[in-house]
């Protein structure tokens, strides 16, 4: 088996191009800067690199020539949030693998795209972000129509690293205190990237298993009070997360773009759930063991 990776050098590619390599399975990278530091060390790990971008349609049909699969995890463009970028590189993708002959395509979306997202309460009103969970939806969409023997999409729920630096949802903690607006009830579903990556080897090697299939992932669900118990634990420091409502987290710095998704996961969730991950034969690594692992 060989799998084209795209985003290698980035999170979740990175992390399914190292649990490929640990299962033996060949890697080719799509990198935009093969000179780059993280795409050589990609290199001597034995990964192939072939330079391409999601905006030019050949060098993504080059990329996944002569590939069994591909990873496929299109980004937007954060210059113009509104814009169509994602879509069409997800429309590039999913034709280049398509063209190419790809047998296996393993996407990565969102938890919650599609059927979720449409039927949440708020969703008719038009207070949620539209664009945002169409263009993750209409990709997905795209993946499933796209004529492949196998197809399987991952929903990642919310990144653990996004606590490792600053983030949108949840800024510079380095004071001590995070500054978010989610209720003291929220239960957020976490997962890292690093799980993700294991489902999406793990989806490769056992196609039949995770073929045609919709995968929310989480790794954990914790309130922001008992992270940042478990932070100041790990930490050794007084971590606090302040209950504060969205405008009052706003005030103290939370982005005022970032309200409408507070507010969202505040009274809908998400439906990545630790236990159905694991029911799925999914490792699941709970936030302690991420935040030993990561700050001590």
């Amino acid at each position: 088996m060989a799998v084209l990776v795209i985003g290698a050098t980035g999170k979740q590619g990175g992390a399914t191009a190292r649990a490929l390599l640990d299962r033996g399975v060949a890697v080719r990278a799509l990198v935009r800067d093969p000179g780059a530091d993280n795409a050589q060390a990609l290199r001597d790990r034995g990964v192939e690199l072939v330079t391409g971008d999601l905006d030019d349609p050949e060098s993504l049909f080059a990329a996944a020539d002569g590939m069994d699969g591909l990873f496929s995890i299109p980004y937007p463009d954060v210059t113009d949030m509104e814009g169509d970028a994602e879509v069409t590189r997800g429309r590039n993708v999913v034709e280049a693998a398509r063209r190419a002959g790809v047998s296996h395509v393993v996407h990565s979306s969102v938890s919650g795209a599609g059927e979720f997202h449409r039927n949440q309460p708020g969703w008719a009103e038009g207070r949620w972000d539209k664009h945002y969970w169409e263009s993750k939806a209409a990709i997905d969409e795209m993946v499933r129509a796209g004529g492949f023997a196998r197809w399987t999409i991952l929903k990642p729920s919310t990144f653990m690293e996004n606590l490792t630096g600053w983030s949108y949802l949840f800024g510079d903690w380095s004071s001590g205190t995070i500054i978010t607006g989610f209720a003291e009830d929220t239960r957020i579903s976490w997962v890292t990237v690093d799980d993700i990556g294991e489902a999406a080897a793990i989806a490769f090697t056992n196609p039949e298993k995770f073929a045609g299939l919709d995968v929310e992932l989480a790794s954990d669900m914790l309130t922001m009070t008992e992270l940042a118990a478990i932070l100041s634990e790990v930490t050794g420091r007084e971590i606090s997360a302040p209950v504060l409502t969205p405008q009052q987290a706003v005030e103290r710095g939370l982005l005022p773009a970032m309200v409408k998704a507070v507010e969202q996961i505040n009274e809908n969730g998400s439906p990545a759930r630790p236990e159905l991950t694991r029911a799925m034969g999914l490792p699941t690594t709970d936030f302690r063991t991420w935040a030993r692992r990561t700050f001590s």
